[in-house]
């Protein structure tokens, strides 16, 4: 088959499509033939050499995909060849095949692009995982989102006001804010020309109930100063830093909270688990999918052979949404 291979780390042209050697399942995993793979941010930390893949994945890039089955490892009875399917990857989805367990498969809604299809995976156990599972997010609350144009921004949004919070979102742009509020947020912060902090109290002077955060060491201080009392700050990535300061006293006097996770190293299975997220997903999300309730937001589909730009395109003040990368019609 052919993939995206990396010929070292460094910028986007490292990548390299070329043939590589075909994967097989194994026991209780089906094999995908790949129409499109979202990118994520991981991937281009990934492709830096900031983020190597767990020892049981596949080197290459690509955390989420859209497909068709071709073959059943020993074991698996819930899915047939021909279905259509996405998936949540630990790595593989730029890639023409790709070997996924049966349990990290969603089905593709009748009426739902297969291509667009891809970009759903990852944001959706992402934002599931962290806002509802972990944080446990409920009517009435006050979510702030940060990266309100991103790919796990525009689901989060969608997310969230089904579950009845109102949102806060931050982006870059007015252009971008505007767009946050078609699909629902109600509080809209242009962090190159406002203070996050300052608009939230001026909106509930408790603070926030539950931050999203992708940002990390930069808004750490920051975050814990817009929490409400018994708030909860969810950390998913360091494009702001690794390293940044923590006031233990501040979050003490609002009996604040701080998780940090991520989806890619989960067990496969088991409390906690990929499985357990996408089975979540799947009963209560997905019902909301097929209806149309929660649609992939999608910037722009790319073809494979240009997953260089794909990768540029995610860094674009124009950007609003998921980037997808397209393997075949």
């Amino acid at each position: 088959m052919h993939a995206i291979e990396l010929n070292g780390f460094g910028g986007p042209e490292v990548m390299e499509w070329t043939v590589t050697v075909d994967p097989e399942p194994g026991p209780g995993e089906v094999l995908v033939e790949v129409i499109a793979a979202g990118v994520n941010r991981a991937d281009l930390l990934q492709r830096r050499g900031l983020y190597p893949p767990p020892a049981d994945a596949s080197s290459v890039l690509g955390l989420e995909c859209s497909g068709t089955i071709v073959a059943l490892g020993t074991g698996v009875t819930d899915w047939q060849v021909g279905d259509r399917v996405c998936a949540l990857l630990s790595g593989g989805g730029y890639a023409e095949v790709v070997a996924v367990p049966a349990t990290q498969l969603l089905p593709i809604p009748d009426g739902l692009d297969p291509v667009a299809a891809a970009g759903l995976p990852e944001v959706a156990a992402t934002v599931w995982s962290n806002l509802v599972m972990t944080a446990g997010m409920r009517a009435g609350q006050l979510v702030l989102l940060h990266g309100g144009g991103g790919g796990i921004g525009t689901h989060a949004i969608q997310v969230a006001r089904r579950c009845g919070a109102r949102v806060a979102v931050t982006a870059g742009s007015d252009e971008k804010l505007a767009r946050c509020a078609e699909l629902g947020a109600e509080v809209l912060i242009n962090y190159r020309t406002q203070d996050f902090v300052e608009v939230i109290a001026s909106e509930s002077p408790a603070g926030a109930d539950i931050i999203l955060d992708n940002m990390g060491a930069t808004y750490l201080e920051r975050n814990v100063e817009a929490l409400a009392p018994h708030g909860q700050l969810v950390v998913i990535g360091m494009q702001g830093g690794v390293n940044g300061t923590l006031n233990l006293g501040a979050l003490l006097r609002k009996w604040g909270t701080v998780h940090a996770t991520n989806v890619r190293s989960r067990p496969r299975t088991g409390v906690g688990s990929k499985a357990e997220i996408v089975a979540a997903v799947r009963a209560q999300l997905w019902p909301q999918v097929a209806a149309g309730d929660v649609v992939p937001v999608i910037s722009a589909e790319v073809p494979i052979a240009e997953a260089a730009r794909a990768h540029e395109m995610l860094d674009e003040p124009d950007t609003f949404g998921k980037v997808i990368l397209r393997l075949r019609d």
